[in-house]
C-alpha cells in the first residue's frame, strides 16, 4: 500500500480548478472524464460490442499508464471522485475495456488527460455521472484495484481465417478475480502445451496447427494465479465459436 503525503496537484478545465490532495492508504490518485458511447464497435481490448452482458455499461477506458499495452484489459477498479465540489458521494466498480489514447498536441490540463505519464479513467458516461454532478467534464479521483465479479466461466472466443487454419486467435474475457490476463497457453488433445503470444488487448495468437483436436487452455492473471480449463472444445470446433471454461 502507498501513502500519499501532502502532494498537491492543480488542474484546470474551462475555468474549473480543483486540487488533488493527500490520498488515503491503499488508494492512488488520478483524473476521470467520460466517454459518450461505448456501446458498439471493437475496442483495443478486443471485446467488441461492449453492450454484451459480460461487461454491460460498468466500463472504462484507461490511459497508457494503466493500459499496459493491452495487458491491463479486464482489470477492475473501484473509482470515486474526491476533493471537488463536482463530486457525488460513493464509488463505482468498473472493468477496463478500452484505451484512452494520448493527445500530444494538448497539455495535460487542457485536453491531454491521457498523455503519459498521467493516470486517467475515461469512464462510460453512466458511471461518470454516479460519481460526478451533471455538467462536470473532468474530476479528480481516487482509485484502487478491485476483484472482478463475473457470471459464468472464462470465455474463449476462437477466430481466424479458414485459408490459414494454423493461425488461431483467441479472445479471453469474462475473467473473475484479478481480471487482467497476462499469459495464455493452449494444448490440443494430440499435442503439447504451446505458449500463445499477445496480438492486441486480450487477443492471443498461435501458429500451431490444432485443427481436429479438442482444446485446453491455461490462463494466468496479474496476481500470478493460473487456471486450467481442460478439453473445453470438441475436436470439430471451428472459427467463430465461443467456449466457456473454468473460473477463478
Amino acid at each position: 500500500m502507498v501513502r500519499y503525503g501532502n502532494t498537491v496537484v492543480l488542474m484546470s478545465s474551462m475555468a474549473l480548478f480543483f486540487v488533488i490532495a493527500s490520498s488515503d492508504i491503499g488508494w492512488d490518485v488520478a483524473t476521470a472524464t467520460f466517454s459518450g458511447d461505448q456501446g458498439a464497435g471493437t475496442t483495443p481490448c478486443g471485446y467488441g460490442d461492449l453492450a454484451m452482458p459480460d461487461y454491460g455499461i460498468e466500463t472504462t477506458g484507461l490511459s497508457s499508464a494503466l493500459f499496459n499495452n493491452g495487458l491491463g484489459c479486464g482489470a477492475c477498479y473501484l473509482v470515486m471522485c474526491y476533493n471537488s465540489t463536482l463530486c457525488q458521494p460513493g464509488s463505482v466498480l468498473v472493468t477496463a475495456t478500452d484505451f484512452c489514447a494520448p493527445n500530444p498536441s494538448k497539455p495535460p490540463e487542457a485536453g491531454g488527460w491521457c498523455n503519459p505519464p498521467n493516470k486517467h479513467f475515461d469512464l462510460n458516461k453512466p458511471m461518470f455521472l454516479k460519481i460526478a454532478v451533471q455538467g462536470a467534464g473532468i474530476v479528480p479521483v481516487q482509485y484502487r484495484r478491485a476483484s472482478c465479479q463475473t457470471n459464468g466461466g472464462i470465455k474463449f472466443e476462437i477466430s481466424g481465417n479458414p485459408g490459414t487454419p494454423y493461425v488461431m486467435n483467441v479472445l479471453v474475457y469474462n475473467v473473475r478475480g484479478a481480471g487482467d490476463v497476462q499469459q495464455v497457453a493452449i494444448k490440443g488433445s494430440q499435442s503439447n502445451w504451446v505458449q500463445m503470444s499477445q496480438s492486441s488487448g486480450q487477443n492471443w495468437q498461435t501458429g500451431t496447427q490444432l485443427q481436429g483436436q479438442s482444446l485446453s487452455f491455461q490462463v494466468t492473471t496479474s496476481d500470478g494465479k493460473m487456471l486450467l480449463s481442460d478439453s473445453i472444445t470438441p475436436a470439430n470446433w471451428h472459427f467463430g465459436q465461443t467456449f466457456e471454461g473454468n473460473q477463478y
